[in-house]
Order: C-alpha cells, then structure tokens, then sequence
C-alpha cells in the first residue's frame, strides 16, 4: 500500500510551470501574481487572479495525479510478479537501446518481465505458459513465434483515454522488438478505460491487452482476472480493502490542488 500512497503522494505538492520549462518547482501564488503583473496584456485581462493560478493548478495537477497513480500502480505490478514467483529485480526488469538518427544509443523500459525458465514452482510456470499460449493463439500469432516465446514483458498504466499517435507508435515498435527478443508484449490496463480503436490498433499489432474489467472471469481479457487466475494475487481484493484509504488521499491531494494556496 506505502508503493501506491508515496507516488500519489507526490501530486499535493504540484504547482504550475507556466511555460518556463519543465525543470524547477514551479511557480508559487506569489510568484505567479509577479509573473503576470509584469506581462501588461495579461495584466489588462486581470489574469493574475489567484482563481487562474487555482484553475492551472487544477489542470495540471489532474494530469499529474493519473500520472502518478500510474508510476504507482507500476511499481506495486513489479512487486506483485516479484513475490509470487519469487523473481529478482534483475528479472522482472526489461529495457532494451535503439539507435536514434543523430547516432546516439537510447535505452527504453517496459514495467515488467517474466521468464518462464525463472518460475521456479512447476505449477505456476505451467499456469502461466498455458496464458501465453492462450493469448497468442487470440492474437494469431504465427505459431512457430508463439512456439520460441521464452516469457512476457508488460506495459502498466492506470488507463488510457487518449489518442497520442506518437505513444501508440512507440508502443507498436516496443511489441515488435518484444518478439524479436522472444517476449509477448501485454499491456496491462489498471481501469475500464481505453479508447476502443486504440485498444483494436494494438490486438492488431499484437498486444496483448487486458483491462480493468470486473467480474468476467476471463484472464486473457481481464486484468484482475489475469493477476487472481495466473499471476496468484488478488489485486481487485487489494483496492477493495485499502479502497477508503485511497479515497482519503485523493479527497486530500483534489483540496489541495483546488485552492491557490498551499493547505
């Protein structure tokens, strides 16, 4: 539970950049109010309301709280499949480098990574091979790749409400280097939400991608079905249980982000 409340955690001290680069803390109520005092067409328009400060820091914090419920949730899926199948970080780790056009090497990560040979209870390793089997034969993955697949490697996010071409393309080119090195690319999606045709586009390029759904029972579709049934860990009981302190600490991060002023 502390994985997911230390990333969320982070949001309350959100404050707006306003355009002066990514880097630094950000601007302050006061610092803002010289900011925009000091730019006389926005002055003219009254813009250094501290309201507008509160309605920046409102729409960038809500961007930041999914954000960091994300990195949180990720986190918490890399220590799930580290206990259940007593994996080492090493493990459960993946990255890989590609070269970008001015030459230079960059490295990328996915969230996840299991590897059939590192299960070491037979019964589990079996469990999950047989979800990977299943899953590529839905996917119509050819079967002589299917057959040379060695584990999996994951891609978390809480949801995925957007249509950001460029994420989509970079997600295509992380599935087909996952196969290339013999994983199945799996995209684990924490909530009901994901836009339909981006949902198609990946099954399409081969991901496979399971989401929030509850109840189905199905764990080649759900995500809570895939962690009760294959991985071993009931992650729907987890949120149920720990669901009030969740609430609290969202319900204290959304006041704070609504007021000028630091509470």
């Amino acid at each position: 539970m502390q994985i997911v409340l230390d990333a969320i955690r982070v949001c309350a001290q959100y404050k707006p950049k306003f355009g002066q680069g990514a880097k630094g803390a950000g601007f302050t109520l006061e610092q803002f109010r010289e900011l925009y005092q000091g730019d006389a067409f926005y002055a003219w328009f009254g813009l250094d309301n501290p309201m507008m400060y509160a309605a920046h820091k409102v729409a960038g914090g809500m961007t930041s709280v999914y954000r960091q419920i994300g990195i949180g949730c990720e986190r918490l899926f890399r220590k799930i499949i580290t206990d259940s199948f007593a994996l080492s970080e090493e493990h459960v780790n993946w990255s890989y480098q590609t070269r970008l056009p001015s030459g230079r090497k960059r490295t990328l990560h996915l969230d996840g990574r299991i590897l059939f040979d590192e299960i070491g209870d037979g019964e589990q390793r079996e469990r999950f091979r047989d979800w990977m089997s299943h899953s590529a034969k839905m996917l119509d993955v050819d079967e002589r790749i299917s057959q040379s697949l060695s584990g999996a490697v994951f891609e978390v996010r809480q949801g995925y409400k957007s249509k950001d071409s460029k994420r989509q393309n970079a997600d295509i080119a992380n599935a087909a280097t996952a196969y290339t090195r013999g994983y199945l690319p799996c995209a684990v999606i924490l909530s009901s939400q994901i836009d339909s045709d981006v949902s198609m586009r990946y099954r399409a390029e081969k991901w496979s991608v399971l989401t929030g759904v509850i109840g189905l029972g199905d764990p080649l579709v759900s995500t809570y079905d895939f962690m009760r049934d294959v991985i071993g860990y009931d992650l729907a009981a987890f949120f149920r249980r720990n669901s009030s302190i969740l609430q609290s600490e969202i319900d204290i991060i959304l006041q704070s982000l609504l007021t000028p002023v630091p509470l």
